[in-house]
């Protein structure tokens, strides 16, 4: 089965393709850290490292923006580092950060999944037994 986190990262990566990027990795690991998506925009050659955060209605950290610390900004970019020294004929493209969002809650499954209709920011839509809402997308959410 499919964790929730996973599913929230299925569905970003699903909106940047719609939105005309190229996933490059999903849950991309090293020492000592891991990205959610890399991303890469053919029209402008940027490449976007991804941090998903999946939360439940009514949390406690501002659906995980609050979780994006000075200390986890350090551990993307030293990852984003791994990355672009693993894949050199990337490393002088420009770069940047970005903070995905989403909700989730519990949804009776119904059989059907919405996964294939165009997602949308604030479009709820259902997938394995959850309602998932990508509630926001903040482009160059910190600065390195």
């Amino acid at each position: 089965m499919t964790s929730i986190g996973q599913l929230g990262e299925n569905l970003v990566a699903r909106w940047l393709q719609s939105q005309g990027w190229t996933i490059l990795q999903q849950r991309w690991r090293c020492p000592g850290g891991e990205i959610d998506l890399i991303a890469h925009s053919q029209g402008t050659n940027l490449i976007t490292f991804v941090e998903v955060k999946t939360r439940s209605r009514g949390n406690w950290d501002a659906d995980g923006l609050l979780a994006i610390t000075p200390q986890k900004q350090v551990k993307l970019t030293q990852s984003a580092a791994y990355f672009l020294a693993e894949y050199p004929h990337l490393a002088d493209f420009p770069c940047r950060f970005d903070v995905a969002l989403v909700n989730y809650k519990k949804s009776p499954d119904r059989g059907l999944d919405d996964i294939h209709q165009a997602i949308a920011l604030h479009q709820p839509i259902q997938w394995q037994g959850y309602q998932l809402v990508l509630s926001d997308y903040l482009e160059a959410a910190f600065m390195v």
